[in-house]
């Protein structure tokens, strides 16, 4: 899926007043019906099934073609990239002490009149910060105020992580409501992250293998004293598009300005500087504009190129 400028912006704005929530979803699909819409269990099962199509006629077409799709992936994507810039932005108001306070005493009254109400969600979303986000605020003004030290980091998180372990269990509740109900923050959201960026990696791995190129991993690129590496090194240059690739770089995401501007700064150019020039797949696609540094060696895609050229044998197999 790649938009231009001006189709990015209108989405974005059409996603300023959405809560991060899941139900919000439902408000998206109304909204954008010409997209393909699937879910996450979908597109696990999709990813995973490269492994399937590798053996049947035109299994590189059709893959192409469900990785290209337009999912409700992408549109999460940018729903969440957007609402983290959001987050950035309003961070500071929603921890000041007298907010925190605020927040502290609304809930206490709220769990007073009913603790299976969902005060803490709902306060969230009054107020346009991240249920998860919310959850955590509470959460540590609570044990500060029931525990003799200040609680550190790391205790706060291994309570997101799993609520039950939380000493009271109208607060247990209401937090595991709120990380439940976050598409874009809490432990929840960075574990399906992390899984679809090891899927989309896998999918990676397997369509260079059907292709027949010889390629080292991050973590064999590591052994060899690589510190800052991309996915895969290719050990035979190719050419894509009438562009040299030495390596390619997979991201489960949206390619918007803030997040590629970011990646190049603090991955692409070191890899381009350290390996020559390469590929980076958007698997959600990626603004249109943004594919503008071909010339200097950093191509984008938002699917696996079916035009491969190996430096031996021409056109790679199909």
């Amino acid at each position: 899926m790649i938009l231009t400028k001006a189709q990015y912006d209108e989405i974005a704005q059409c996603l300023v007043s959405v809560p991060p929530t899941r139900q919000s979803l439902r408000k998206l699909k109304q909204r954008f019906p010409r997209l393909v819409w699937e879910s996450w269990e979908d597109f696990r099962m999709r990813s995973s099934s490269s492994r399937r199509y590798r053996a049947e006629p035109g299994a590189s077409s059709r893959r192409s073609e469900h990785i290209s799709s337009q999912s409700q992936a992408t549109l999460l994507s940018i729903f969440s990239q957007e609402y983290q810039k959001h987050i950035k932005r309003t961070h500071a108001k929603h921890h000041t002490s007298e907010a925190i306070e605020s927040y502290y005493q609304r809930y206490l009254d709220g769990v007073g009149k009913n603790g299976a109400a969902p005060v803490l969600l709902e306060l969230a979303n009054e107020v346009d910060y991240a249920p998860s986000l919310m959850a955590r605020i509470i959460l540590e003004r609570f044990l500060q105020e029931h525990k003799e030290t200040p609680p550190s980091k790391s205790v706060i998180n291994s309570l997101l992580r799993d609520p039950s372990q939380i000493p009271d269990g109208v607060l247990a509740n209401q937090v595991y409501q709120c990380i439940v109900n976050d598409c874009c923050y809490g432990p929840l959201v960075d574990c399906i992250k992390h899984a679809i960026g090891h899927e989309h990696e896998i999918l990676l791995r397997d369509l260079l293998l059907e292709k027949n190129l010889s390629f080292l991993d991050e973590d064999q690129l590591r052994a060899k004293g690589y510190d800052k590496t991309p996915d895969f090194i290719l050990q035979v240059p190719v050419a894509v598009e009438g562009h040299i690739i030495h390596w390619i770089e997979s991201k489960a995401s949206f390619g918007d300005e803030c997040s590629h501007h970011a990646y190049l700064h603090d991955q692409f150019w070191s890899y381009w500087n350290r390996f020559g020039p390469g590929l980076v797949i958007y698997w959600y696609g990626f603004i249109q504009e943004l594919d503008c540094n071909r010339e200097r060696g950093i191509l984008l895609k938002a699917c696996f190129p079916t035009d491969i050229v190996t430096l031996c044998h021409g056109a790679a197999a199909p």
